[in-house]
């Protein structure tokens, strides 16, 4: 029998307004991957974040290694050797990648000042061991989303981590970035490190996990080996009701009206950028991680200069000097952002003010706010999504991530946006809440937006696009229709093979 490391027993917590978690139980054994998964909102992070003590629960208790503990904050269980790895990366920026790597426990020579050049061995070695070659005396700024990853792993093992904790690490990795994560766990797996691992990807759970849990309001449904489960079993343990199989849906063929041209965009990351959108149509961006789909979107919606180029919004010219968001509002453009914590929500604001914040011009009566008016609509957009909240005074921060992602749909679907562009939209999205996504995506289309849809979900770019544009370098390389083209064909335009 496998030793057990860790259990978390009859753990309850409660938020105002909300019950988090309710006699939740958990285990993990020496040198397993426990995969944890549930729907937006089922306590997943809540559950994690009392074991990495950020938050302390109201009711039961967490027992290491045969004693019983209990963690007032994040150090005590660092020094019990259990780090986490948040979604949201907890890097400095502007440090270099060694100093990341030690940081709070740098080295330090006999008179009391760091010793630097053990700290960049320790990096080094730390680095060498996730077969990581990187120069670790550049900041940290200048790495891609992958790399950053790693050196929060690296960081994880500097404190001589037996538990790591892995919240949606694959959220933005493209393929073989998931390939290189997935071995850097084996391998950690093989040393005796336990392994915490939350995902919506479920494809995944058979690749790396030795067993897993599903929670669901907040209370434990159950726990099985992965060997044998079946997905759909998975499934409808996490959602409680049966979800689609692959979605069908019926392509838009007509030549109707553009909502979006742009013709030769170029600024600091695109290099001459053509593509159209039609009213009613729904168009895939796809590509690698930097290839330019991001900052093209920026540009559109005016966040980001453009130096040169043409851009023709729902019939009119957009200058671009002029080019603003919020003259894209005001010509009926709506921006779902990826980083929707940064740019898509004031976090310390309540839920009510959120939905409203880019429609506050029909809400003006007399020069003032209708109060009445905005949490009507606010109520109205948060139920047509089935946010996961009853109480509408809520602080955006205390949102579970997808809950968070309604609230962002729900701003622009008050804006009554006639083109839209939806960048990652069901990123870190549970399956049910991703079927309702979608569906709403399909309906928003069936009803004449035009929609540019940005996602590195493969599946998910041919399951919903009427055209997709591969982009590689800045650039758009391949126009591909979305019936009949392959995940292999994206990845070799992506990668720059489509022609070989």
């Amino acid at each position: 029998m496998a030793e057990k490391l860790l259990a978390l027993e009859g753990i309850s917590k409660t938020f105002p307004g909300v019950k988090a978690l309710d006699d939740v139980s958990f285990d993990l054994e020496k040198g397993e991957v426990h995969i944890l998964v549930g729907e937006n909102g089922a306590g997943k992070s809540t559950l994690m974040k009392i074991l990495a003590g950020v938050y302390l629960p109201d009711g039961g208790r967490i027992v290491h290694k045969g004693e019983a503990v209990a963690f007032e904050n994040p150090r005590q269980a660092q020094d019990r050797h259990i780090a986490i790895i948040y979604q949201e990366f907890n890097l400095m920026p502007n440090l270099t990648v060694a100093q990341n790597i030690c940081l709070g426990r740098e080295p330090l020579h006999n008179g009391g000042f760091i010793d630097k050049e053990r700290m960049r061995r320790t990096a080094r070695r730390l680095l060498d061991f996730l077969r990581m070659d990187i120069d670790v005396d550049q900041p940290v700024s200048r790495l891609g989303v992958a790399h950053q990853q790693l050196v929060e792993v690296a960081k994880a093992l500097s404190a001589d981590a037996e538990i790591l904790i892995m919240d949606e690490p694959t959220a933005t990795l493209s393929e073989k970035e998931i390939d290189q994560l997935f071995k850097t766990i084996r391998n950690l797996r093989g040393q005796g490190v336990s392994i915490i691992y939350i995902s919506h990807r479920l494809q995944e759970i058979k690749q790396i996990g030795d067993r897993v849990t599903v929670l669901r309001d907040g209370r434990t449904i159950g726990c099985r080996p992965v060997e044998g489960i079946v997905i759909d079993e998975l499934i409808a343990m996490m959602v409680g009701r049966t979800i689609g199989g692959n979605r069908i849906r019926v392509r838009n063929t007509a030549r109707g009206e553009e909502a979006l041209v742009v013709e030769e965009l170029r600024n600091h990351k695109l290099r001459g950028v053509s593509m159209h959108v039609r009213r009613g149509e729904i168009v895939g961006l796809s590509g690698l991680v930097g290839s330019g789909r991001t900052e093209l979107a920026r540009a559109i919606y005016g966040i980001d200069p453009i130096l040169s180029g043409r851009v023709r919004l729902l019939g009119k010219d957009m200058k671009l000097k002029r080019l603003t968001p919020a003259r894209c509002i005001r010509t009926r453009m709506g921006f779902i952002p990826e980083n929707r914590k940064e740019d898509g929500l004031t976090l310390s604001m309540p839920i009510v003010q959120n939905v409203t914040q880019a429609s506050l011009g029909q809400l003006f009566r007399s020069g003032l706010i209708d109060g009445r008016e905005e949490r009507r609509l606010a109520a109205k957009y948060s139920a047509d999504l089935r946010l996961n909240t009853k109480n509408m005074s809520m602080l955006a921060q205390n949102l579970s991530g997808g809950n968070q992602q309604k609230v962002v749909l729900a701003k622009w679907l008050c804006t009554h946006s006639d083109f839209l562009i939806f960048d990652e939209p069901t990123r870190g999205i549970d399956v049910g809440a991703k079927e309702e996504i979608h569906n709403l995506i399909d309906g928003l289309a069936a009803g004449g937006v035009g929609i540019m849809m940005i996602s590195s979900d493969l599946p998910e770019i041919l399951a919903m696009s009427d055209r997709v544009y591969v982009m590689r370098e800045g650039g758009i390389v391949k126009e591909l229709p979305g019936d009949g083209t392959t995940q292999e064909e994206i990845i070799r335009y992506a990668v720059g093979r489509g022609d070989r």
